[in-house]
């Protein structure tokens, strides 16, 4: 059972009945303790980082692993972080284009291209390349992770062992293996002393912070109903043709990551998890259980060339929570059809907008009554900071004055939430997440062993395409 969360990211007490599980299987109030307990017994002695950057004496020194858009976007805001002077020293890839580009573009940029340092010597190219580039970093120092999620637990793991802060992209896992392994690292990372951010920045959107508390607040009533959408033409690279004969299996399912489960979740979990992580933070709860709808209206490109990948391109979930609050989710990827991007919540008393427009567009507002009218509404909100700013500027902060915080446990939940509506459309059955969190399909096996020459975790068959969901036919998601 997910636990649930006040403002402060504390835990709301459940009732004791919600802890019990009659299969044997994990919960996650069970799982917790578990780990809490492995990790007491086996803390690294003496290995608590201390507080090495203090306000104004030192340079903050960070590598990014995994250089495409997001960790370039996720490296220039870290660069650009308030109260704290930071250098980025080493970057890592496992493709040389990728990290080219990256630098390129930061070592260019007026604003951060000055604290950019990142000699020849320092960009490292490879399957274990994460781990060169952390060795360049002092304990206390900090790493970006933004390569597709399959590896996140991997370098999470390495990172603790170097006594690194990290700062983790979303999402974190896709499937229960990725889940536990991550919350068993963290127990390692919170006893180090290590700050962990993780890129859901709508956490960090203080016009949401201001609508969360207004909700809590009572301004709409109790909630009964949530609704998110992001409906858009294809996006990323959620739709792949054929494998190109010059690349292996493994390289193009890295590349394309959108569109293959085991690397990145598949477009569900990544283009969906912000506005399902926000919306269950006004509900200060998880999701219990999942049922969807899904399917693929064009199964060929525009050359007549089929789509290999796993994705479909309409989702329609419903979410349950505890107390029976639905949770209603539309994904689509389909060109020429209506876009619709934001979320709404509906109260006894009222409703709001949360995202106004993309994953956490500002404003936010609350209204009297069912509809969203300008003559009901009580509030609009005004601030217009950025979120992704602001996540680093709060990093930053717990960093450079030794504040707690680790966001890895709700990233973990967020995106085991996403997997659950995901695997729910996909198999056409209902899903829980205690069974997406105890999954026994792992979707990676050996990732840690991982290099360029390995067979790709999805096989094709003879015709080039891979193994895709059938809902009622297969059990697994494929």
């Amino acid at each position: 059972m997910p636990a649930a969360y006040a403002p402060s990211h504390l835990l709301i007490k459940r009732k004791n009945s919600m802890d019990s599980n009659q299969n044997g299987d994990l919960s996650r109030r069970e799982l917790g303790r578990r780990v809490g307990q492995v990790a007491a017994a086996t803390a690294l002695s003496g290995m608590v980082v201390p507080a090495v950057h203090a306000a104004g004496d030192s340079t903050v020194q960070i590598a990014l692993v995994g250089c495409g858009g997001r960790g370039t976007g996720a490296a220039g805001d870290a660069l650009k972080a308030k109260g704290v002077k930071a250098s980025l020293i080493a970057m890592a890839d496992a493709y040389k284009d990728r990290l080219s580009t990256s630098y390129g573009a930061l070592s260019k940029n007026k604003d951060v291209g000055p604290k950019v340092n990142v000699p020849e010597d320092r960009k490292f190219i490879g399957f274990d390349a994460y781990k060169h580039a952390m060795d360049c970093l002092d304990p206390g120092d900090v790493v970006i992770f933004a390569t597709p999620l399959a590896f996140r637990w991997v370098h999470f793991a390495y990172a603790i062992q170097k006594g690194l802060n990290v700062f983790m992209e979303k999402p974190l896992s896709a499937d229960g293996f990725a889940s536990r392994k991550l919350l068993e690292l963290n127990e390692k990372a919170k006893e180090k002393n290590l700050k962990v951010g993780v890129g859901l920045m709508s956490r960090h959107a203080r016009h949401l912070e201001q609508l969360h508390d207004r909700i809590a607040d009572g301004e709409i009533g109790d909630i009964v109903l949530m609704r998110g959408y992001r409906m858009a033409g294809i996006i990323g690279t959620f739709a792949s043709p054929p494998k190109p004969a010059n690349m292996t299996d493994l390289e193009y399912q890295i590349r394309r990551f959108h569109s293959f489960l085991w690397a990145g979740g598949g477009c569900y979990s990544d283009f969906n998890i912000h506005i399902i992580d926000h919306l269950s933070w006004m509900k200060n709860a998880w999701p219990v259980r999942a049922q969807g709808v899904g399917g693929r209206h064009y199964k060929f490109d525009d050359k007549g060339q089929p789509y290999v990948d796993q994705n479909f391109d309409s989702y329609g979930i419903e979410y349950t929570f505890e107390d029976g609050t639905k949770l209603m989710f539309d994904g689509r990827c389909i060109e020429g059809a209506k876009p619709i991007y934001n979320s709404f919540i509906h109260g006894t008393k009222g409703c709001a907008v949360a995202s106004n427009q993309g994953d956490c567009g500002a404003p936010s507002s609350t209204y009297k009554g069912t509809a969203a009218l300008q003559e009901k509404q009580i509030w609009r909100s005004t601030d217009r900071t950025v979120p992704y700013q602001n996540e680093w500027n709060d990093l930053m902060d717990a960093i450079v004055n030794n504040k707690p915080y680790n966001e890895v446990k709700r990233g973990v939940e967020a995106s085991v939430v996403t997997s659950m509506g995901r695997m729910a459309a996909h198999t056409g059955q209902e899903i829980t997440f205690d069974q997406m969190l105890n999954l026994d399909h792992v979707y990676a096996p050996g990732i840690d062993k991982l290099t360029a020459d390995s067979p790709a975790p999805l096989q094709p068959d003879e015709k080039g395409m891979y193994p895709q969901p059938e809902p009622g036919k297969k059990k697994r998601e494929y």
